[in-house]
């Protein structure tokens, strides 16, 4: 018996089962099919108001920024502000996704606009959030040209457009608004789920920023689809 078969075998010795296992296969196929719902945190339960406000709170926790629009309109002013405040060049980078191109870049003419994925020459750049989760501050971005994963992960400063409309209580939620646009047992290639800029504390339990990632994260909620 080779190495990795031995190892199984010990296994499913352990777990008394027999080599015939299509009977735990079709337990864990029914399992998926039917989505089980597991304990949920009542925390994340609220009404819209109050949701936003966990969220904003889950958020700051997490060492993000955030501004409260009213406007799709508002975005490019309020991208602008931000660069500005950080004296980071007016040069953003965002994907394809349709709800981005619909917001009046133009407002601000010396803003500089690129599409596509990032390779890591960018400072900024701006996605939008399928969703979000009150109960952590957590983003969900999802992976395509739409909004590439590079634009979360190697500039140093990511700003995310969110709609409140998508800011769920809890992440079973925002599974099951997965499941409903791209259909069963179907997933983009990736999802992430970003909370907080990107940080570590591994070296000697230093806590550093832009460890792996954005040293900076700032969240633009937009209170309508605009």
């Amino acid at each position: 018996m080779k190495g990795r078969e031995a190892v199984f075998a010990n296994i499913r010795k352990s777990l008394r089962v027999s080599l015939d296992d299509r009977l735990r296969r079709e337990q864990v196929a029914a399992r998926l099919r039917q989505h089980p719902r597991n304990l949920i945190p009542s925390r994340g339960q609220k009404p819209d108001a109050a949701r936003l406000e966990l969220f904003t709170q889950m958020l700051e926790m997490a060492k993000a920024s955030f501004t409260i629009l009213h406007r799709r309109e508002d975005i490019p002013a309020e991208v602008a502000a931000y660069l500005r405040a950080r004296n980071l060049p007016h040069a953003i980078r965002h994907g394809e996704d349709a709800r981005l191109a619909l917001i009046p870049w133009a407002k601000e003419a010396a803003l500089e606009i690129t599409k596509g994925a990032s390779d890591g020459a960018q400072l900024a750049s701006v996605s939008y959030a399928f969703g979000g989760v009150a109960e952590t501050g957590t983003l969900v971005m999802l992976s395509g040209a739409d909004n590439p994963t590079t634009l979360n992960f190697l500039p140093d400063h990511h700003l995310v457009v969110i709609d409140e409309r998508d800011i769920a209580g809890d992440y079973e939620s925002v599974w099951d608004r997965i499941r409903e646009c791209f259909g069963e047992l179907k997933m983009p290639r990736v999802v992430n789920w970003i909370t907080g800029p990107s940080r570590s504390g591994d070296i000697e339990q230093t806590h550093l920023l832009g460890a792996h990632g954005p040293r900076s994260l700032h969240v633009l909620i937009v209170r309508s689809s605009g």
